[in-house]
């Protein structure tokens, strides 16, 4: 769930994608048929999407949703009961804040078919209000957003729970409490059910809660402090030294920026916020790395392998002479360092252009300073159905903040990420948007659902050694330590980043490494614990 520039967006996936098709820096592996094979099949047709009719506004105590609604609207969800025996539970994965149909394959062969699958179960995909096609209001208009709040989801998912008939098993009662019901969430829906167990316990036997973010944090500086921990020393102390180049200009070194854009092929970018975005995009790719080869981002390593080369990157457009390269070098502070920043900087420099100059100048559909600008207030005013971009930004504007500063990195080391990147930028799209210009009240998410503190039975709590998103969670080094036991699981998994427990593979894709040790050590713990917190519920109701 990164908090990026939403304007250019989709004008970074058309250039990721032509980047990977035609650029010669050092191409990432093209998926062979076997990785291509789980796109190949059409989830939607194995799991056909149903929907359940849902209360817009649960709360009508509460003046933050006046004008109150009386009315329903269709929450989508999916099942497969192809493992279900009589007695067996219902395990709801919370899809969080996207369409839930990118969730479909861990049905298939993720965490959902695992726990079901051994406990004799139903999984369940249930999509979150105001996304996919699970829309409350009319329109995505600031005032219609209003019901788009942690705790009216939470009574979603509760109520799905209590009152869910199941196409095919309309015989049984598969309600809670007469079935046990148990969640699974990763990062955003990762909290999101940890908050379900605490709201809802009775509702909910157990959850477990991958990657998840109970302590909601307006700056968030921390985001990419794993990144410096973790990644390649080399590439880490080249890209800050790279970012404090660019910094140096735009902040201290003025006479020189119109220079400095010229040589990335940037010079049309108004902004030198939006400049300094754009050089901040590769670090990004770190979130995006997974075991699976298939859903594998390799483009943080690929951006690596391409600052770090010692010779410069062949390509067949004009960059920047050896004397710019040098002056810019100087302007910045770095002329005793030109012997050993100057290819770096001229690698950096072609990759910028590679990715994301070039297949913006080539789509014919915008130009720079449309694709790369977090200023555009006409985009920002449109608040249709199709602006689906407006769900998230809504949500950390107004209850989690998660902003990924620059400027919020102590003086005392280099930032990974520009410090033009400010509250203020990264705050944009509140103002413009939804006219939101104080920060996210994430007092009232962390005092009432927990923050880092958040613990309850048969809650369990899985996150990666080298998350981005581990600072805002339980094992943050901010938060306390604990015992992890049955009741109370809290695990970290050793080389994982972003709940990389939740997806899966065939057993015939298996291999050396794929899964991980640690992810399958971890998988296998959650089914130990979904069964035994199933025997307990059992043995509670005399069964």
């Amino acid at each position: 769930m990164p908090v990026r520039n939403l304007v250019s967006v989709v004008l970074l996936f058309v250039a990721a994608a032509t980047a990977l098709t035609s650029s010669p820096l050092k191409k990432r592996e093209q998926l062979d048929s076997r990785n291509l094979h789980r796109r190949a099949v059409d989830l939607t047709t194995l799991y056909p999407e149903h929907n359940i009719s849902v209360p817009i506004d649960y709360f009508h105590n509460e003046t933050m949703y006046e004008p109150h609604s009386n009315g329903t609207f269709p929450l989508r969800y999916w099942f497969d009961a192809s493992y279900y025996q009589d007695g067996g539970p219902v395990i709801v994965l919370q899809s969080g804040e996207t369409d839930g149909t990118g969730r479909l394959p861990f049905l298939q062969k993720g965490i959902i078919h695992l726990l079901a699958q051994a406990t004799n179960g139903i999984g369940v995909i249930l999509e979150h209000r105001y996304y996919g096609t699970s829309f409350p209001t009319p329109d995505l208009s600031t005032e219609n957003l209003r019901f788009l709040t942690t705790e009216q989801a939470l009574a979603d998912m509760a109520y799905f729970a209590q009152n869910v008939v199941f196409e095919g098993l309309e015989d049984k009662n598969l309600t809670a409490p007469e079935t046990a019901y148990f969640g699974y969430g990763g990062s955003y829906a990762g909290s999101f059910v940890a908050f379900l167990r605490v709201q809802y316990p009775d509702v909910y036997y157990g959850a477990i809660s991958s990657s998840g973010v109970p302590e909601a944090i307006w700056d968030f500086w921390r985001y990419y402090e794993p990144v410096r921990e973790y990644g390649p020393p080399d590439c880490i102390s080249t890209h800050t030294k790279l970012i404090n180049v660019a910094d140096n200009i735009l902040l201290n070194n003025t006479a020189y920026i119109a220079q400095l854009k010229d040589a990335f092929g940037l010079s049309d970018v108004t902004y030198d916020d939006d400049f300094a975005q754009v050089l901040s995009y590769p670090i990004g790719g770190w979130q995006g790395r997974n075991w699976d080869p298939a859903i594998n981002d390799p483009s943080f390593f690929e951006y690596c392998d391409n600052i770090t080369s010692p010779d410069p990157l062949p390509h067949n457009f004009t960059t920047p002479s050896n004397t710019t390269i040098q002056t810019l070098l100087s302007a910045s502070g770095y002329s005793d360092q030109t012997l050993t920043l100057s290819t770096p900087l001229q690698n950096f420099i072609t990759y910028i252009q590679r990715t994301f100059v070039l297949p913006v100048l080539a789509s014919n559909t915008s130009t720079l300073a449309a694709a790369y600008t977090t200023h555009n207030t006409s985009f920002y005013a449109q608040d249709s159905l199709a602006q689906t971009w407006r769900a998230w930004p809504y949500q950390y504007c107004t209850e989690y903040g998660f902003l990924q500063t620059g400027s919020g990195v102590p003086p005392d080391r280099l930032p990974l990420v520009s410090r033009l990147l400010t509250l203020e930028y990264n705050a944009l799209i509140c103002a413009l948007a939804f006219n939101i210009t104080t920060p996210a009240d994430t007092a009232r998410v962390n005092d009432r659902y927990g923050g880092f503190g958040i613990a309850y039975d048969r809650l369990a709590f899985v996150d990666g050694e080298q998350d981005p998103w581990r600072g805002a969670g339980v094992h943050s080094v901010l938060a306390k330590g604990r015992e992890s036991t049955v009741q109370r699981p809290f695990v970290l998994v050793e080389g994982a980043v972003h709940h990389w427990d939740e997806n899966g593979v065939f057993a015939n894709e298996t291999r050396e490494g794929v899964p991980p040790r640690s992810v399958r050590e971890v998988q296998t713990m959650e089914v130990a614990w979904v069964r035994a917190w199933l025997e307990e519920w059992r043995k509670g109701r005399g069964g």
